[in-house]
């Protein structure tokens, strides 16, 4: 097993998070031990972190939903696992519930969390539920070039985006709109892409608009540069050019911001699909009557359902989806200084927490 098992666990809110030995208990009949290879860093651990949001887990609690690793250990019922390289799911849900059985696990009232509901990713080991798990082809990693590590931002960054494209309905020709392109929102920017969408990305970094407009990007604004009318007269604007329909967007938030919100809401037009990939706990001021007037419709993300995980890999492991370019890997025990560079938007890629077992 490597040496003794460590997880960095939250205290409190902005409390400096603190490395602490525990025992590993052995998986129960159903469950798994995972070694640990990375775990992202995401929006929402921040959340957890800086802003209060209340964990269903009481403090102390380790934080982290992006996990990757190996099986080093497996209950009775699910001994096949052992040994194999797998992705956690974000959100695991029992799947056995009447939601469950209806294929609705991310509303599962028995899901869990990892860093949320049960001890999280900042860790060497964590033990879950064998239910879900994503199995890796480390053949194929290898020949792809890709570090397993890297893989942990599939649990959440990659996927959840990917469960909002599936909703949304994204057809060849369609016209996409991702606002906040950096972490979650590239990873969707590209999925989008993948599924043949015309794809407009929206941000206030150049750099990361830079990066995306390699990655399929057909057209880049700065929503600094512009107000939210003239965003939306320049993306009607290279519609009309490119041939595409002025109505019937589809519209992604993913910068998990007022700012954000409100723009993107703002960009609703006859027909449209608007995605909430983003999470904040700002409140925002939107005229929901649009959502009427335009026969429009707004769809929630949370997670995605364990069982769109392996279609989400195969889009990473053919290379339709780049995950390496858009992640930095830094060594777990460096947490608290990556959260501090994170929360204040000093990363430009979505950091991944490697333990140094």
């Amino acid at each position: 097993m490597g040496k003794e098992p460590v997880r960095w666990v939250m205290t409190g809110k902005g409390q400096p998070l603190a490395p602490v030995k525990f025992d590993t208990l052995s998986p129960g009949p159903d469950e798994v031990l995972v070694e640990i290879a990375g775990c992202g860093v995401c929006h929402t651990d921040l959340g957890f972190y800086y802003d209060g949001v209340r964990t269903k887990h009481a403090l102390p609690l380790t934080l982290g939903h992006e996990i990757s690793g190996h099986v080093v250990e497996a209950g009775a019922k699910v001994s096949r696992w052992k040994g194999r390289a797998v992705i956690v799911p974000a959100v695991i849900p029992c799947g056995q519930c009447d939601a469950c059985r209806r294929g609705k696990g991310t509303i599962c009232p028995n899901q869990k969390m990892p860093g949320n509901d049960i001890h999280g990713g900042f860790a060497t080991h964590i033990i879950v539920p064998a239910h879900g798990l994503c199995e890796i082809d480390e053949a194929r990693l290898k020949a792809a070039g890709i570090d397993l590590a890297d893989l942990s931002v599939i649990a959440d960054a990659v996927t959840t985006p990917y469960q909002a494209v599936v909703q949304a309905g994204i057809e060849p020709g369609d016209l996409v709109i991702v606002n906040g392109v950096g972490g979650i929102g590239g990873y969707a920017a590209q999925i989008a892409a993948v599924f043949g969408g015309v794809m407009v990305a929206i941000d206030v970094d150049n750099e990361k608009l830079a990066a995306i407009s390699g990655q399929g990007a057909a057209l880049i604004l700065n929503a600094r540069e512009k107000t939210p009318r003239d965003l939306k007269a320049a993306i009607q604007d290279f519609a009309k050019k490119r041939g595409l329909r002025q109505t019937e967007w589809k519209i992604f938030e993913c910068s998990g911001t007022r700012a954000g919100q409100e723009t993107t809401f703002g960009l609703l037009n006859h027909g449209a699909t608007l995605a909430i990939v983003g999470f904040t706990m700002d409140k925002v001021e939107v005229r929901l009557s649009n959502l009427m007037a335009f026969h429009a419709r707004a769809i929630g993300n949370w997670g995605c359902p364990p069982e769109l995980y392996p279609q989400a890999l195969e889009l990473v492991l053919d290379g339709r989806v780049k995950v390496a370019p858009f992640v930095e890997k830094h060594p777990l025990s460096e947490i608290n200084h990556v959260f501090e560079r994170a929360h204040a938007g000093a990363l430009k890629r979505r950091a991944v927490l490697v333990p140094e077992h």
